[in-house]
């Protein structure tokens, strides 16, 4: 797993700055909850997750609901004397881990909970991730009882050597089924997908595609593989038992993505998702790519409220540790100054179609801009509504695009 990122220790209680919360609420309000429990730890995964069932008193699965309460408690304190204090979640998010290896009753509880604490907005978004072999039909509708709205499956792959090289548990054939039961109860639909893994041929990932077209998804995402360091693959391609993925082989593999989805009605809305319209978008994903203000639950959870960022203790031991000591979970924290919120908004938002507003850029960007509408990286489209519309060469080489726009941000 990753280290923690450096940052200022922040107070027990976990107070934010007077400036923090003045500037919360300009945009949507979310809630993360990370579950930290797997069944089996994928060889690719950095995430922080944990498969053993017992992790000691206070930090098992038994005890999650009991221990979350007690930091949706430090947020509303915190958040007492901001705009959020009276501010219901418009998105909330289970991911893990695997949260649905929590029994549904203590998913609908911990939703409860925060809904208790905060509120749900008229029409709010929430979502589980869930492997399909986590699920029954009896299980989701515990969820949809509960208010849950959407389920997102974490397919990877429709090809067995694929799936076992990513350690992947679930059978392929049995993906139909989940997509199935979860709509059966009146549940949304995502299917997310990895492409590049060590082995996986064009026609692999061609094999994928069609298996996911087949059923009708309303949402893909479909993300290259990135070889993390301190994971089991990591080990393994440092070693030469597997060769690094190649980048013409990913860029290969994106644009058969775009062009396959695009032709079944799903069309991108950022770099790595698809949609088959507006409304059928993961207004979660888009609220961190908008930079808006969420609070992040659990083991290792990330928050970022007013410019302020901040983070949990890892381990789940240590994490309710603090919470029983009446005290903050969160070990670490970053104030962001006026730059470094330009920056992280334009990181972010260029990833959406049309998010990002020129105006955001100095005058010196302009020749970037033509440049780049020259030679293909943006959109017509651009000019016409002042905002960054990435063709699909563009998403391709986003990054080179934000550093090379990074040097002309408005800050002012």
């Amino acid at each position: 797993m990753p280290a923690q990122p450096e940052g200022d220790a922040p107070p027990l209680d976990g107070a934010l700055p007077e400036d923090a919360l003045r500037r919360a609420g300009a945009d949507t309000f979310s809630a993360y909850v990370h579950v930290p429990y797997c069944r089996v730890r994928c060889g690719y995964c950095d995430f922080n997750t944990y498969t053993a069932d017992e992790l000691g008193p206070g930090a098992n699965r038994e005890d999650y609901r009991e221990q979350l309460a007690r930091e949706i408690a430090v947020s509303e304190r915190v958040l007492a004397d901001s705009p959020l204090a009276d501010r219901p979640f418009d998105t909330v998010f289970f991911g893990g881990g695997t949260p649905t290896l929590l029994p549904a009753p203590v998913l609908a509880g911990v939703l409860e909970d925060l809904t208790d604490g905060f509120g749900l907005a008229p029409g709010a978004e929430v979502t589980t991730e869930a492997n399909p072999d986590s699920v029954t039909r009896d299980s989701l509708a515990v969820l949809g009882e509960a208010g849950f709205t959407r389920v997102s499956f974490g397919m990877q792959s429709a090809v067995p050597h694929v799936l076992r090289t990513l350690d992947r548990t679930h059978d392929p054939a049995g993906v139909g089924a989940a997509v199935a039961a979860a709509r059966a109860v009146g549940l949304g639909v995502s299917l997310d997908l990895i492409y590049g893994t060590p082995g996986e041929s064009l026609e692999d990932w061609r094999t994928s595609l069609e298996a996911v077209l087949e059923l009708e998804p309303d949402h893909v995402s479909a993300y290259s593989l990135i070889v993390e360091p301190g994971t089991r693959m990591g080990a393994q391609v440092r070693r030469g038992l597997l060769p690094m993925p190649d980048e013409d082989d990913l860029a290969e593999k994106y644009e058969l993505a775009d062009d396959l989805l695009r032709q079944a009605g799903l069309t991108w809305y950022e770099v790595s998702n698809f949609s088959t319209a507006e409304e059928t978008r993961c207004r979660h994903n888009l609220a961190y790519w908008r930079n808006a203000d969420w609070w992040g639950y659990g083991p290792g959870a990330h928050s970022h409220v007013g410019g302020v960022r901040w983070w949990n203790a890892k381990h789940p031991r240590a994490w309710a540790d603090r919470l029983n000591g009446g005290d903050s979970p969160s070990v670490g924290r970053e104030v962001l100054d006026a730059h470094t919120r330009a920056l992280e908004d334009l990181m972010l938002a260029v990833r959406i179609d049309g998010a990002y507003p020129l105006d955001g850029l100095t005058d010196g960007a302009r020749p970037h801009i033509a440049r780049m509408l020259a030679d293909g990286l943006l959109a017509p489209e651009t000019l016409r509504t002042r905002r960054i519309h990435l063709t699909r060469t563009g998403r391709l080489l986003a990054d080179g695009i934000v550093r090379t726009l990074s040097d002309h941000l408005q800050t002012d």
